[in-house]
C-alpha cells in the first residue's frame, strides 16, 4: 500500500506513535509518505520506503495566524494525486482530520482518497472538548472513513463526550521489542555514565507539559533520595522544564538530577533505569511506560485514563492517585530496597509488553484495518 501519514512531528506521544508506525509499515514493504510541517524527529531521513513532504505555510500580512490546516489540505491532495496514495492516516484529530476531509473533497472525481483518523488523547480530552472545536472535531470524526483510538478508555471518552455513534476500533500503542529491550552485559557500563556503583536510577520521560506533572516526579525523587542512594534522569523538554530545574535547585538536588533534554535514541537510555516515574494528570495510554516495560523497567504511575489497561498494579508496575507523591515515593523506595521484588516486577513488565504490545502484533492490525477501509471505499 501507499500510505500518507500526517502527525505533529514534535516530541509527543502521537507524533512518536505515528512515526514508529510509518517506520514499521515501511519495513513490511509499504510505501510511506509523511506530510507535515517538519520532519518527524524520530526519522533519520535514511529509512527505505519512507518519503517526507514538507507543508509550506506562507505568512501573508493579512493573516494574523497562518492557515496551516488549509496549506496541509492542499499538500495532502497534491501528494496523494502525484504519488497515487491509497489512503491517508492522520494522527490527532485537530486539525489533521479536517485537512484530510478537504483533501478528499478536492480530489473527488479524480481520485478516491479515504482517510483514517487515530485519536490519541488530548485531541479528545482537552482540545476537542473546547467549545470552539467540539463541533468540528465531532464532524471530522463522523466524516472519517475509519477511526481508531489507542485505548478503550479513549474510545469510551469519545463516545460519551462527543456523542459519536460510529464504530471506533481500539488499536493500542506498540513498541518495537527488538529495539526496546534490556541492555544485557553492557548495562553496568551504560549505568556508570549516570550513577556511581550502588546508586539506583529513576527516569522520567515526557514533553514536560503541565498534564505530565513533572514537578511531582521531582517531589517523588526528593523523598526517595533521603532513603536510597539514587539519581534521577529527566528526559525530554517543554514548558515546565524551567520550573522543574528551579525545584531541583531549591531542594539542593542539582548534583543528583540530570536534565538530558530531547533524546533520539530513547531505547538506549531507558534500560539503564531501575524505575520509570510517570505521575501524569492524565494519560490516554502511557507510551513512555510501555517503552520502559519492554526494557524490563517497571513504572510508578498514576491510575488514570488508559494506564490501567497497560500497567497491572502490583505485578508490572504500581499505580497511585494523581498527586499522591508520598505514596509513590514510599512504594518506590520499598521496591528499590528489595532487589528480588524489583527484578521480578521488571521481568513481568517485559513479559507483558512482549505478549501484548510488540509491533509485530499491532502493525498487522493496522494493515487489516486499512484493507477493510479500502474495500468499503470501493463499494
Amino acid at each position: 500500500m501507499k500510505i500518507g501519514i500526517t502527525c505533529y512531528p514534535t516530541y509527543g506521544g502521537s507524533g512518536v506513535v505515528a512515526t514508529e508506525l510509518g517506520i514499521e509499515l515501511a519495513a513490511r514493504g509499504h510505501q510511506i509518505h509523511f506530510i507535515t510541517y517538519s520532519q518527524p524527529f524520530r526519522l533519520t531521513g535514511r529509512e527505505e520506503g519512507i518519503y517526507y513532504h514538507e507543508v509550506p505555510v506562507t505568512n501573508y500580512p493579512l493573516f494574523e495566524y497562518p492557515p496551516y490546516d488549509l496549506a496541509l489540505a492542499t499538500r495532502m491532495s497534491e501528494v496523494a494525486e502525484y504519488y497515487e496514495l491509497d489512503l491517508l492516516h492522520v494522527h490527532y484529530a485537530i486539525p489533521h482530520s479536517v485537512s484530510a476531509l478537504l483533501a478528499r473533497q478536492m480530489l473527488a472525481g479524480r481520485k478516491r482518497l479515504p482517510f483514517v483518523t487515530t485519536l490519541h488523547g488530548t485531541d479528545i480530552t482537552l482540545v476537542g472538548l473546547d467549545r470552539s472545536y467540539l463541533p468540528i472535531t465531532r464532524f471530522a470524526i463522523a466524516q472519517s472513513d475509519g477511526v481508531t483510538s489507542i485505548s478503550s478508555y479513549l474510545r469510551q471518552k469519545t463516545v460519551e463526550d462527543f456523542d459519536v455513534r460510529r464504530p471506533i476500533e481500539v488499536i493500542p500503542n506498540f513498541v518495537n521489542c527488538d529495539e526496546y529491550k534490556p541492555l544485557g552485559e553492557g548495562r553496568a557500563a551504560a549505568r556508570a555514565r549516570y550513577a556511581s556503583s550502588g546508586e539506583k536510577i529513576l527516569l522520567h520521560l515526557s514533553n514536560f507539559r503541565p498534564v505530565k506533572r513533572v514537578l511531582d516526579a521531582v517531589e517523588v525523587f526528593a523523598r526517595i533520595a533521603t532513603k536510597i542512594p539514587s539519581r534521577l534522569l529527566m528526559v525530554g523538554d517543554g514548558p515546565d522544564r524551567s520550573a522543574a530545574e528551579w525545584l531541583v535547585n531549591s531542594k539542593g538536588l542539582q548534583h543528583r538530577v540530570q536534565f538530558l533534554g530531547k533524546q533520539d535514541r530513547v531505547h538506549d537510555l531507558l534500560p539503564v533505569a531501575d524505575l520509570m516515574l510517570m505521575p501524569s494528570e492524565l494519560e490516554s495510554f502511557g507510551l513512555a511506560a510501555l517503552e520502559a516495560m519492554a526494557c524490563r523497567v517497571p513504572a510508578i504511575a498514576t491510575r488514570v485514563g488508559g494506564v490501567p489497561e497497560l500497567v497491572e498494579d502490583g505485578l508490572t508496575g504500581m499505580l497511585f492517585a494523581v498527586g499522591d507523591v508520598e505514596g509513590m515515593a514510599a512504594a518506590a523506595a520499598e521496591l528499590l530496597s528489595d532487589e528480588a521484588k524489583l527484578a521480578a516486577m521488571g521481568q513481568s513488565a517485559q513479559a507483558a509488553a512482549r505478549k501484548r504490545f510488540c509491533a509485530s502484533l499491532i502493525i498487522p492490525r493496522y494493515e487489516r484495518f486499512y484493507e477493510r477501509i479500502l474495500e468499503r471505499s470501493e463499494v
